[in-house]
């Protein structure tokens, strides 16, 4: 139900519960005041809703792990609403902890605010109603679109299309918001060549921690630009963002060759991605890589691929081996370039150490492709099998270091504990695109790994594959890896240092200018008290 309060009350009192840590002597003490905000928000109060439902909905994820229950969710119908709040909270005694929830995909509860206020972002994409996404052309920039924070990759593709257009960089699965993933950086096998997300981003509208609305860009107020890029949102909420696009294609050549030796598979992964211009011809759209085990099926939710007279060839492989590495690669064409696709295809693949034979490939619509993990979810949604646990890991590792973690985690923890049951992806990007500013944090190498161990379980055994994740990360450790998090669920103040390494104290800074009450995304567990201004 909404909450409602007398008109006549000058300071409208929330009936949020604010936690904050204070620190003593070997322990952590809570203490819960209510909040007098100091601005008159009559106007946004019924918006604010602390019915079951809605406290249910926003206190889970798509991890299904962590539980925080919200004191309040906020139902904006305007980006001014977002800001009235924010600003309420920053302008009063005691702020509370604000949180912007797009499509609740995180798996740690980084989307959650305990005892603070979620905004639903998912109401002001309905309130808006497909209106916020609109293409436009620069003289300077070439092609654009302006797209809400709040809105959904799968849509901007769909707007873009009927312009013949497309953004270049992606996710693997499209029904994400765009605040949300460049808050991260927002990858997929197209990053090797054009970068993550945050790198084709022009231009954004920010609504910083002190509820002000700021238009940055590489021209104008950068600092809150590269903070807010990969910033995890800590900085501000992205109302706009202003995303390059280019002529799209209308079709995709899909192959899949197998491996059974790890050293071949890299190398064949790095020589491909060594050849990464944003107009070269000769060179794949998309790289990605992933494992076969005898834990999962030959085809897994993700995407059919194998041929079902294949498969005991195939399992047979594995059984052999114990792990199968299945490299992934596309290359776009059009009705222009469809007579030389196959011939630019054999080219780049010739040398490669694939085992002969094992050479699969489809021709699927340029949507088809990039839309492939939505149909696995729909059956998996039938099944009930979606809203389940996901214990997920994923994990940057230096080049120098990747044979040192398939011998150590692939070929040994992952074997051993033989609980993996959901997609394993391994493949390589070029630090060269992307912007060492902006605040995601990635390996100090030319070309590092992605791996991304993408579990799903039952509620009763996420803590096995839980205890699994804390192993490789020890092994990793212990094996001086230097291993980053990608969607970091740290939870000391100290694994957060590690992360961020030498960004650290800039990260630091940006929080004290854009948001130095400690408002925003406190899911994260980056800040776990309110820093003062010490520099």
């Amino acid at each position: 139900m909404a909450l409602n309060y007398p008109s006549s009350t000058y300071f409208i009192l929330l009936l949020v519960t604010i936690t904050r840590l204070i620190y003593t002597v070997g322990k952590t003490e809570q203490w819960k005041a209510p909040i007098l905000p100091d601005l008159d928000i009559e106007n946004i109060s019924h918006q604010l809703h602390d019915d079951p439902e809605a406290i249910q909905m926003a206190s889970r994820d798509y991890g299904h792990i962590v539980h925080e229950l919200p004191a309040a969710v906020f139902h904006p119908s305007s980006i001014d609403d977002i800001a009235t709040l924010i600003k309420s909270s920053y302008n009063s005694f005691a702020p509370f902890h604000i949180a912007a929830r797009g499509q609740g995909h995180s798996t740690h509860g980084q989307a959650m605010a305990r005892d603070g206020v979620v905004v639903n972002m998912a109401t002001l994409r309905k309130q808006r109603n497909g209106v916020a996404i609109s293409v436009s052309k620069d003289p300077l920039l070439g092609h654009y679109a302006d797209v809400g924070g709040e809105q959904l990759w799968i849509d901007v593709l769909h707007a873009s299309l009927e312009h013949g257009l497309a953004p270049v960089s992606w996710t693997d699965y499209l029904y994400l918001t765009v605040g949300g993933t460049l808050s991260n950086a927002g990858i997929s096998g197209q990053s090797f060549r054009y970068g993550p997300q945050i790198s084709n981003v022009h231009e954004m509208d920010v609504i910083t921690g002190k509820g002000e609305f700021v238009t940055c860009s590489k021209q104008r107020n950068l600092e809150l630009f590269n903070a807010v890029l990969g910033g995890l949102g800590q900085f501000g909420v992205i109302a706009r963002a202003r995303i390059a696009l280019e002529a799209a294609p209308k079709r995709v050549k899909w192959v899949r060759l197998l491996y059974s030796d790890f050293s071949a598979f890299t190398k064949d992964q790095e020589r491909l991605i060594s050849i990464n211009g944003r107009k070269q011809k000769n060179a794949l759209d998309f790289l990605e890589g992933m494992l076969l085990m005898n834990q999962g099926p030959i085809n897994n939710w993700r995407s059919s691929f194998f041929p079902l007279s294949d498969h005991p060839t195939i399992a047979s492989l594995i059984t052999q081996h114990t792990i199968l590495y299945c490299l992934e690669v596309a290359k776009y064409y059009d009705d222009q370039t469809e007579k030389n696709v196959a011939k630019e295809m054999q080219v780049l693949l010739q040398g490669l150490a694939y085992i002969p034979g094992f050479y699969y490939e489809k021709n699927v619509s340029y949507v088809e492709f990039l839309n492939r993990v939505r149909s696995g979810e729909l059956k998996l949604q039938s099944q009930g099998l979606w809203e389940v646990p996901h214990p997920w890991l994923n994990l940057f590792i230096p080049k120098s270091q990747i044979l040192d973690f398939n011998s150590g985690v692939f070929k040994d923890i992952i074997l051993k504990r033989n609980i993996s049951s959901g997609p394993v992806l391994v493949y390589p990007m070029n630090r060269n695109k992307w912007d060492d500013r902006m605040s995601a944090s990635i390996p100090d190498e030319d070309v590092f790994y992605t791996v991304g161990f993408l579990h799903s379980s039952g509620f009763d055994s996420w803590k096995a594959y839980d205890a699994q994740n804390r192993e490789i990360l020890e092994f990793c450790s212990d094996a001086g890896i230097k291993v980053k998090l990608y969607l970091p669920n740290h939870s000391t103040q100290e694994e957060w240092t590690n992360h961020f390494g030498p960004k650290w104290m800039k990260f630091l800074e940006r929080k004290l200018q854009f948001d130095p009450r400690m408002i925003l995304s406190p899911g994260h567990k980056i800040f776990h008290k309110q820093l003062q201004p010490a520099f």
